[in-house]
């Protein structure tokens, strides 16, 4: 009871000393002399009203319009609000739905803060706007906190993402708006104040993670608050397995279809039959692969270090906790993913391994290849994805795939997108050398393997850059680059082959070029394509198939030399230009690509690939939601979790029902970690299971129906 007094008061103190440190700014509830305020497309409308804690609230109406807003503005000259760091305002929805709410702050000479917030319906609460630009990309995850959230007993709407900047000596305006509402919106609204430091931001990040690696402010079924709890979890869940573990019938032994028989090789291949595209067992029967990726205990810890106090009870880092610390550096300048990721380096913490341990003990990794490979088959999957756990391929139970990943010291070019880093520069002889080591290592000990499905090549590769002229950014970035470049070298010997001389270039790209040695600097803006000169298009048409060309033909020809028995899988598509994969498709036996889509077609130009007559792999997809932990719902989203089983079927029936599709592999087999992964802070809700390895029942369930469903029926 004392100690309960003590919190009490203690929660008291720092709300009494968070209203000595703020200042006022403006009464929306009762508006005086302080602060001049404008309606516009905005109405306010009844009496002040007294909210449940006594805060006096005002209504305003929101009318259909394109920006209804409310400005408000000192009384006369500008604010200083040096030394402030949050602004506040109470808030409080009067509908029965979420409305969105556009705050502005404007300190003039072009210079705004900006962010925008769902107001959800409910009590009031106190809306918190960061006095300068914010992300929770700067605390190390790509997706924030789900707001509000209690701060020392008061509902808080942080405002998590917010862009711009302005000078707080001289703030002009703060606009309070909405985005085209389509009928009348309302809300209550109380006072604005300014409060020094920013300790609201913190407070919504602190104590987030619990000792099992899980959300601390939510609860859903299969979150657990103690290590016997995750062992009883766990002890259900292989009852279960026991039941649906049987032998799948009329499957070989690779899970190919015995009713579907094709060409027999003794490796996996692919072959056309009456229209369809199939790949094909060793045995010589249909395989339509049903796989998952990234299937590895050692997938995805979270760093900690700088930002311990996210997490409550972390255990040691000695005995035998201390196996599941370590320390890494995800510090990349070149690759726009980790942008603005704070907390990228120094020591991390292993949550999804120490729950591994906590449930089987010293020999958790056996205990977990061995559950894993029996879920896998029990829900109806047959391959084992990219970036998986050798170890579980090499159980010959299921057909597996192996990464080819091109590392060197080679020359690259950007395309301007470079989400991953720039790409790779297949016109450096190092290029060469580094697909040779690459190849070498990843078929070592698999290139007699006949459980081995094929290789992929890198992922995701930036083939192109961004907005309307992206398709063309490898061609305009090789002609950027340095002189030395291999590739703008290769560019250049082609155009001086094709035009002769200088002037010649000028006249058919429309620019001036006085000499070759000008094409040649580094840092050479070259044109866009346009209709006055076809020529760039056509030149930078060519150009991109040369390129790829040169990638596919390096990393084909060394794959057939090591192992000539198995498939090149492809690169693993995200952005691409229709060079690229005509490219792929001339090379590769497959064409894969990474799609987050509803529809697996909705993907990838499925009518070109018709025509390309090569057989396509969906190597990367899922359907996320945020209610289960992480606060990320994925690249591809659904509501909530009841909807993403309809959503894998849905996806996985369309692939299975067109004949140039040979199989969907899921991403991932775990959830992210809630405070972000390792390379760039994803934080997604997407797997099969999660942080503490607790399959998410219902998702499974309806994974398994559809899968069981597919192998009996796909090829009907």
């Amino acid at each position: 009871m004392k100690m309960m007094t003590r919190m009490a008061a203690t929660c008291a103190a720092m709300l009494f000393a968070s209203q000595l440190s703020a200042t006022e700014v403006a009464r929306l509830a009762a508006p005086d002399a302080s602060a001049r305020i404008v309606l516009q497309q905005v109405q306010r409308t009844g009496h002040t009203e007294t909210a449940a804690d006594g805060v006096i609230q005002q209504r305003y109406e929101f009318q259909p319009a394109a920006q209804p807003q409310i400005v408000i503005q000192p009384a006369q000259g500008a604010w200083n609000w040096s030394g402030q760091g949050e602004l506040h305002l109470r808030v409080q929805d009067a509908m029965a739905w979420a409305v969105t709410l556009d705050v502005d702050i404007d300190s003039g000479a072009g210079k705004h803060l900006h962010a925008t917030l769902g107001v959800l319906p409910g009590p009031a609460q106190t809306l918190v706007l960061p006095l300068r630009a914010m992300s929770s990309r700067a605390f190390g995850m790509q997706v924030g906190p789900p707001m509000p959230f209690n701060d020392h007993g008061r509902p808080v709407l942080l405002a998590t993402t917010v862009q711009g900047d302005i000078d707080l000596q001289a703030v002009h305006a703060i606009r309070l708006g909405m985005p085209a509402p389509k009928a009348a919106q309302t809300l209550l609204l109380g006072n604005i104040e300014v409060e020094v430091g920013d300790a609201t931001s913190r407070n919504a990040y602190t104590g987030i993670v619990d000792r099992y690696g899980q959300y601390t402010r939510e609860n859903w079924p299969e979150k657990v608050d103690s290590d016997a709890a995750l062992r009883a979890a766990h002890a259900r869940e292989r009852a279960t397995l026991k039941t649906e573990l049987a032998e799948a019938k009329g499957l070989d032994a690779y899970g190919g279809r015995m009713d579907v028989p094709l060409r027999k090789t003794g490796w996996f291949h692919t072959q056309k039959q009456d229209g369809r595209w199939w790949l094909v067992t060793p045995d010589g029967h249909g395989f339509f692969s049903l796989g998952v990726n990234a299937i590895a205990a050692s997938q995805d810890p979270t760093y900690v270090q700088g930002r311990e106090f996210m997490f409550r009870d972390l255990p040691p880092d000695s005995g035998a906790w201390a196996a599941f610390w370590g320390t890494g550096d995800d510090r990349r300048p070149d690759a726009g993913a980790g942008a603005g990721i704070g907390y990228d380096h120094g020591r991390w913490f292993d949550f999804y391994q120490a729950n591994l341990y906590r449930v089987d003990g010293k020999g958790w990794l056996a205990a977990w290849r061995s559950r894993t490979l029996d879920r896998l088959k029990a829900w109806g999957f047959n391959t084992i994805g990219n970036w998986s756990d050798p170890a579980l391929g090499q159980a010959h139970r299921l057909p597996y795939t192996r990464s080819i990943d091109i590392r060197g010291d080679f020359a690259n070019v950007s395309s301007g997108y470079d989400y991953w880093g720039r790409m790779p520069d297949p016109f450096d002889p190092r290029f060469v050398q580094a697909v040779k080591v690459a190849v070498a290592k990843a078929s070592a000990d698999v290139r007699n393997d006949p459980w081995l499905l094929g290789y992929f090549a890198d992922n995701e590769l930036a083939w192109a850059g961004i907005g309307p002229q992206g398709r063309w950014g490898l061609a305009t970035g090789t002609l950027r680059g340095d002189a030395r470049s291999p590739a703008k070298q290769a560019f250049i010997a082609v155009l001086k082959k094709k035009y002769g001389t200088p002037q010649k270039l000028a006249a058919a790209w429309g620019m001036a070029l006085a000499s070759w040695n000008a094409l040649e600097t580094t840092g050479f803006a070259a044109p866009a394509p346009n209709e006055a000169h076809p020529a760039i298009t056509a030149d930078y048409e060519a150009w991109l198939r040369n390129y790829a060309d040169t990638y596919f033909r390096t990393v084909a020809a060394a794959i057939h030399r090591d192992d000539p028995h198995h498939l090149f899988l492809g690169g693993r598509f995200a952005v691409r230009t229709p060079e690229a994969v005509a490219s792929c498709a001339q090379y590769c036996d497959v064409v894969s690509f990474n799609t987050y889509t509803d529809m697996p077609q909705h993907g990838f130009d499925a009518a070109t690939m018709h025509k390309l007559d090569k057989p396509v792999l969906i190597s990367e997809f899922h359907f996320g939601s945020n209610d289960r932990g992480p606060f990320g719902k994925g690249v591809a989203s659904v509501w909530n979790e009841s909807e993403r089983g309809p959503a894998y079927a849905r996806f996985v029936q369309a692939a299975a029902s067109d004949p140039d599709i040979v199989g969907t592999h899921w991403f991932d087999y775990t959830d992210q970690p809630v405070t972000g992964r390792l390379l760039d802070g994803e934080n997604s809700h997407i797997g099969l299971v999660g942080i503490t390895d607790i399959p998410f029942a219902g998702f499974v369930k309806a994974v398994r129906e559809v899968n069981e469903q597919l192998r009996s029926e796909q090829a009907k």
